[in-house]
């Protein structure tokens, strides 16, 4: 057990020093850092999207070597739905330059249930991206490594671990951090798709040839493709949108102007994400990597083969890819926490979710999403193709909503080219609620029933919040011209035995002055009555000693039933009820009987009745 100075100091080695809100200016971010922070989720959906297109075609589907010819025509409608998010994406950032996303435009535009179903998505969908990067990153290494499939889950949470404490330290520290690995991917998976490129179109590199059973099996396969497994495979790939979001929900973190700096930002995310997703895809077409459900990754395959065996280029690629779907959790750490902070601030999270920590992050935000993530980790044992049909479909319904809400912006403001403008919102919007149902369709019974389901829990959920802090708010909303209401003060202090506590404690009730003070003591039996009365007349103590007896040894209920007696006496009396308590040190206080901490808890529920203890320090 830490004590609170050694608790201090091992915040401080892990989080660093703390900073003062002055300086929350200097931690926003410049575009070449924003990037890395922002975009690495969406960016890494890369290493996986094609593997999971081929998933549905190849091991569901079982269409053999037909897979191929539907795989760049699936990307390439994919990266047609991914430039219209995007530009309708950039109208946002300029039209809610605040933040928010999703979750703001449907709260101006849509009203309070379509805001909270799409800040339900969202949260729901950077949940799922910390435990799809990460198990997608530890499978990234492993299918170079080689390593025993149990140490998956626990690979899985050291790197939730590590990712947690990086970011506590703060968004600008953690996206310098950050910067180096999301670029060194970026540049590897170019060169392995420029060489693989060059060598099959330039010096005709034939397909990968099938080493493993699995694979063998695979391309006999000669199923007919159903349409609801096309439908399957489209909704698989267009997982390479998830992220897109991201960066229109953390404008107010770019350095001025911001809306400038992140559009740009948007754009150039956009453009890498596009291009080297089809690119893979492409790679894929022409070399066939068959894989199997637990077999090593498309890029792993292609890598190896493109580059003669696990040489050098090889295993940077492994470690750049390993690297960024880690890293890619951090799009997550940074809107997950600012999103969970603005609906706190709305009142439908717990307020804790607002509060800035030492480093000026949302700390509950990013704990909580933490340990979320490390449940769904420990749940699917760390298997992407497990979690990646939970995924799709909060992702695509915050799309559809934000951009019905910006809509009805364009609508409502009509400002220049807002036709233009609603149309490129309007066709985003039906595109992508198109998805969202063929998602929840096609994968319906492999687990996107999930999110279908608790995205309205949630919404209920946060529903329920609301109303309370309403409720709160309606009863402590005084008029100006309130004034509180004369009451008699009765202060009773509580007396377990004569000793320096119960003496201070009566010394401090006698100074607050009250109308009436009496002390009362709980006793078991005649011995122990006598006993208090006796060193009460000894200590010459002037106020009034009541005993309540107690037979089977309850404190709480006594004294609740004695307080009550006095309410009934006077109905506008305000009992203060005085509790001395001995203080020892942080490793000893748990000796000691907790009866005072369970009584003030039954006492805050109590109308009328102010509880005040009073401490008497051992040590």
């Amino acid at each position: 057990m830490l004590s609170p100075a050694m608790y201090s100091t091992a915040k401080r080695i892990l989080v660093g020093k703390p900073i003062p809100s002055a300086d929350e200016h200097h931690q926003r971010l410049r575009k070449f850092i924003a990037l890395p922070v922002f975009a690495s989720d969406a960016i890494s959906s890369t290493a996986y999207a094609t593997d999971e297109i081929l998933v549905v075609l190849l091991i569901q589907a079982q269409i053999g070597k037909e897979a191929w010819q539907y795989l760049v025509p699936i990307a390439l409608i994919v990266c047609v739905l991914l430039t219209i998010v995007a530009l309708s994406y950039r109208q946002t950032i300029f039209a809610y330059p605040s933040g928010g996303g999703s979750y703001i435009v449907s709260r101006e535009n849509l009203g309070t249930i379509p805001s909270l179903v799409a800040g339900s998505s969202l949260l729901i969908d950077y949940t799922m991206t910390v435990a799809v990067s990460v198990a997608g990153g530890v499978l990234a290494i492993r299918s170079a490594a080689g390593f025993d499939e149990r140490w998956t889950v626990p690979v899985c949470l050291l790197c939730v671990l590590l990712m947690t404490v990086a970011n506590l330290r703060g968004l600008k520290e953690s996206g310098g951090l950050f910067a180096g690995p999301t670029y060194f991917y970026i540049i590897m998976l170019t060169l392995l798709i420029v060489t693989g490129l060059i060598r099959i179109f330039i010096f005709d590199l034939g397909p990968i040839p099938n080493v493993t059973v699995e694979g063998r099996e695979l391309a006999r396969m000669n199923q007919s493709l159903s349409f609801i497994m096309l439908l399957r495979a489209f909704s698989s790939g267009a997982v390479a949108l998830s992220g897109v979001e991201a960066i229109s929900n953390g404008v107010p973190a770019f350095r001025k102007p911001e809306s400038p700096n992140a559009a740009r930002t948007l754009i150039a995310m956009a453009t890498i994400l596009g291009t080297t997703f089809l690119g893979v895809s492409i790679l894929a077409a022409h070399l066939q990597p068959y894989r199997g459900e637990q077999g090593p990754t498309g890029i792993a395959l292609m890598a190896a083969w493109i580059y003669n065996g696990k040489g050098l280029l090889f295993w940077m690629t492994q470690v750049a890819t390993f690297a960024i779907l880690i890293l890619a959790a951090n799009t997550a750490y940074a809107d997950f926490p600012r999103l969970s902070s603005i609906i706190s601030r709305d009142g439908f999270l717990p307020r804790q979710f607002s509060n800035r920590g030492d480093r000026l992050v949302f700390s509950n935000g990013i704990i909580f999403l933490a340990v979320m993530a490390s449940l769904l980790i420990i749940v699917f044992k760390g298997n992407i193709s497990a979690l990646i049909p939970l995924y799709a479909f909060g992702v695509f319904t915050g799309f559809t909503l934000s951009q019905a809400g910006m809509v009805v912006h364009h609508y409502r403001l009509r400002e220049p080219n807002w036709r233009l403008n609603s149309l490129i919102n309007g066709i985003g919007s039906f595109a992508t609620g198109v998805v969202a149902l063929v998602v929840v369709v096609s994968k319906f019974t492999e687990g996107a029933w999930i999110p279908a389901v608790l995205i309205p829990i949630m919404v209920i959920g946060l529903l329920t919040i609301g109303r309370h802090y309403h409720r709160v708010h309606t009863a402590v909303h005084v008029p100006t011209d309130y004034r509180p209401p004369r009451h008699t003060h009765y202060v009773v202090v509580l007396v377990g035995s004569v000793n320096k506590g119960a003496i201070n404690a009566i010394s401090y009730a006698r100074s607050l002055a009250p109308d009436r003070l009496i002390a009362i003591s709980v006793v078991g039996d005649a011995e122990e009555q006598d006993e208090v009365m006796k060193a009460w007349a000894a200590y010459n103590i002037p106020i009034e000693l009541h005993t309540i007896s107690s037979p089977y040894r309850e404190l709480t209920r006594p004294i609740l039933n004695y307080l009550d007696e006095l309410d009934a006496e006077s109905s506008d009396d305000i009992i203060t009820v005085v509790i001395p308590e001995f203080v020892t040190g942080w490793s000893s206080q748990f000796l000691h009987n907790q009866s005072a901490l369970a009584l003030k808890a039954r006492l805050l529920y109590r109308p009328n009745t102010v509880v005040t203890s009073v401490p008497v320090l051992v040590d």
